[in-house]
């Protein structure tokens, strides 16, 4: 009974959002610490679509993305293809445990399209900027990157714009109401369990196992580390239904703020041994900030909404059996690929992206540590301040998704709030002077 209950909590029950984003805060972080690379997905995105094109007899061998990105090797070859390849497994492995794989086609044949073009848009706009949500939340901020507050900020502007267009009756669309003739059924009637899906989850579970067997066996342990840290990330993201499209829509919709809540956290918790591994000699991947990463921000931000997903989203929501997040995937394949041919052949690098160049928001400090860069510092502190005054106001919905309501110690958050944030005004000035 007892084992029933714990096979039940951890592949039947969804985790707790905050643990689930917790661990991968820790997750990624290590990952960092073990490779010097960071999780990210959509760079590997750009290269499946340029397998196919190279499969379809296209040269791409002078396209400058490409180049920049190298195509060496294959998928199964890359670390950042089994990054990929392993959080699908992963993801798969525990839907077929918990039986929740289901194949489900939208009754709005349009949501298809719609899911594609979403897609297509996140692609083409993750790849402008040079990395999606992963690379800018949960690897870019940790990493001090400054392009990622730029992205995190345009990225909550197309959210918000993509809300205002999926609302309008003409996406919407006309429902299909159809009549079901049958008995009714009960409201306490269990679902019948399909017993084959666990049977099936072991056997990609073994399938799996034996893939990282066998790189550990022939020397090639970079690549059965990426594998599981891939599945971890596939786990985690499924279990905890990790959705950053779901993070920003449900602000705009309802004030809800629960994934809001958990990715900070889970991004604090990165960024606090992230920092330690920098500080322990391991340099941060430090990306470009440019006007591509703002304009990327937007369109990545408006594509998630209109597909529905983000790249998490997409990927564990398509291990579901959701065929709409099969489209979205495929879409944002095309869009990246698509970036990479406007990269050089449509001038869009020379226009967007030429007269930026990687931004860290540190400096070197004393004794070598690191410490803020003055200038990010400064940038940084206002919407630090501002955050740090309204969150505690508006602490989030009820967990029915109604609209947030002050608490009875309103008051008494408020003022926590305020000297939270005049502590880390205080703490910013002191990098901005230089002072220990």
């Amino acid at each position: 009974m007892m084992m029933r209950r714990l096979y039940h909590r951890l592949f039947v029950d969804y985790w707790n959002p905050y643990v689930a984003v917790g661990l991968a805060g820790v997750l990624s972080a290590l990952y960092f610490g073990v490779t010097g690379t960071v999780w990210a997905v959509t760079g590997e995105f750009t290269r499946f679509g340029g397998h196919l094109l190279q499969a379809l007899g296209v040269d791409i061998s002078q396209w400058a993305y490409f180049q920049m990105i190298r195509m060496n090797g294959t998928p199964w070859t890359r670390t950042d293809g089994w990054i990929v390849l392993g959080m699908l497994f992963g993801a798969l492995i525990t839907v077929l445990l918990g039986n929740h794989f289901k194949l489900r086609v939208p009754q709005q044949k349009r949501r298809l399209l719609q899911g594609f073009l979403g897609g297509v848009l996140a692609g083409f706009g993750a790849r402008m900027a040079l990395g999606c949500n992963l690379a800018a939340f949960f690897t870019g901020v940790p990493q001090f990157s400054f392009h990622s507050w730029i992205f995190m900020v345009t990225t909550a502007v197309g959210t918000y714009l993509g809300v205002q267009i999926v609302q309008t009756p003409w996406w919407r669309g006309k429902p299909n109401l159809t009549r079901v003739a049958g008995k009714p059924v009960l409201a306490t009637a269990q679902p019948p369990r399909r017993k084959v899906q666990p049977l099936l989850g072991l056997l990609v579970l073994a399938v799996f196992v034996a893939i990282v067997g066998h790189y550990l066996f022939v020397g090639k342990p970079l690549l059965a580390a990426a594998a599981l840290f891939g599945a971890g990330f596939g786990i985690l993201i499924e279990r905890g239904q990790i959705c950053f499209t779901s993070a920003f829509r449900d602000l705009w919709v309802s004030g809800r703020a629960v994934m809001t809540k958990a990715l900070a956290v889970g991004m604090m918790i990165s960024v606090v041994l992230t920092f330690w591994l920098i500080q322990s000699g391991i340099p941060p991947v430090i990306k470009v900030a440019a006007p591509s990463t703002a304009l990327g921000g937007i369109l990545f931000g408006l594509g998630i909404v209109l597909a529905g997903g983000c790249e998490t989203g997409w990927m564990y929501r398509a291990m579901e059996g959701q065929v709409l997040f099969w489209v979205v995937g495929v879409g944002n394949i095309t869009g990246a690929t698509l970036l990479a041919y406007a990269w050089d052949h449509l001038g869009l690098y020379s226009a967007l992206t030429e007269a930026g160049r990687p931004s860290t928001c540190l400096k070197p400090g004393a004794l070598g540590r690191a410490v803020w860069h003055p200038g990010h510092a400064a940038l940084l502190v206002p919407p630090c301040i501002v955050v740090g005054k309204t969150l505690p106001v508006w602490p989030g919905a009820e967990s029915n998704g109604t609209a947030p309501h002050p608490p009875e110690n309103h008051t008494a958050l408020r003022k926590g709030g305020k000297r939270m944030a005049e502590e880390w005004k205080a703490d910013f000035l002191l990098d901005i002077r230089g002072e220990p």
